[in-house]
């Protein structure tokens, strides 16, 4: 079984692989590779898909890696193998982010990213550091991990999903920002699990054994 960290250049991979491996060997879960390369993506059991900066950045530099979004798509689409996105690889998800530019995403999860505008005018953004999870339904990804667990965020834009049903996930920023979404065997959080203490690795271990 293998796990594939896509890296498609944007950001620092170093701490994600690290944490997946780590929670592969303690659950015998296979092997994690981080790669750009599209064969090893198709032959993947699951896939991650990091992402940090700009939406459209990140969106850019994936589709100047010829093949990548397409093997993913047919690992994760065609196939319905796990997937898990984490900060701006959760949010292409979404039908459209609005930073910047209006930037079409994967519109596997339907919604937009838009700015997050708290109502305390003294909250500052970026929305940065540890925040408490309250968490809005059940998953296997999430078995263990219960409201009032803390998560670390770093972002300026939240992901406004159309459908209630696919939001798992939200904290308080003076006003709700979406904190984990889903749907089927996509999963993706605003956060970064690997930067997350026990919280995070707790949501990875159960994703390298989730069987959607």
């Amino acid at each position: 079984m293998s796990t594939v960290i896509v890296d498609y250049e944007s950001g620092n991979l170093h701490s994600a692989e690290k944490a997946f491996q780590r929670m592969a060997r303690e659950g015998d879960a296979g092997d994690v590779v981080v790669t750009s390369d599209p064969e090893v993506i198709l032959a993947a059991d699951r896939i991650v898909l990091p992402g940090d900066g700009a939406f459209p950045a990140c969106r850019a530099a994936l589709f100047d890696h010829r093949g990548v979004y397409e093997a993913i798509h047919e690992v994760v689409i065609t196939h319905g193998r796990p997937f898990l996105g984490i900060c701006i690889g959760m949010q292409m998800l979404a039908t459209r982010g609005l930073e910047y530019a209006e930037t079409p995403g994967f519109d596997w999860i339907g919604g937009t990213v838009a700015p997050i505008i708290p109502s305390d005018s003294m909250l500052k953004v970026p929305h940065m550091g540890w925040n408490d999870l309250v968490v809005d339904q059940s998953h296997p990804v999430l078995a263990g991990v219960e409201t009032g667990q803390h998560a670390y965020f770093v972002h300026s834009y939240q992901f406004q999903v159309a459908d209630p049903a696919h939001l798992l996930a939200h904290v308080d920023y003076a006003g709700p920002v979406t904190a984990i979404v889903g749907r089927d065997n996509i999963i993706g959080t605003q956060f970064h699990p690997e930067k997350s203490q026990h919280t995070g690795l707790s949501l990875i271990a159960n994703f390298l054994r989730w069987q959607p």
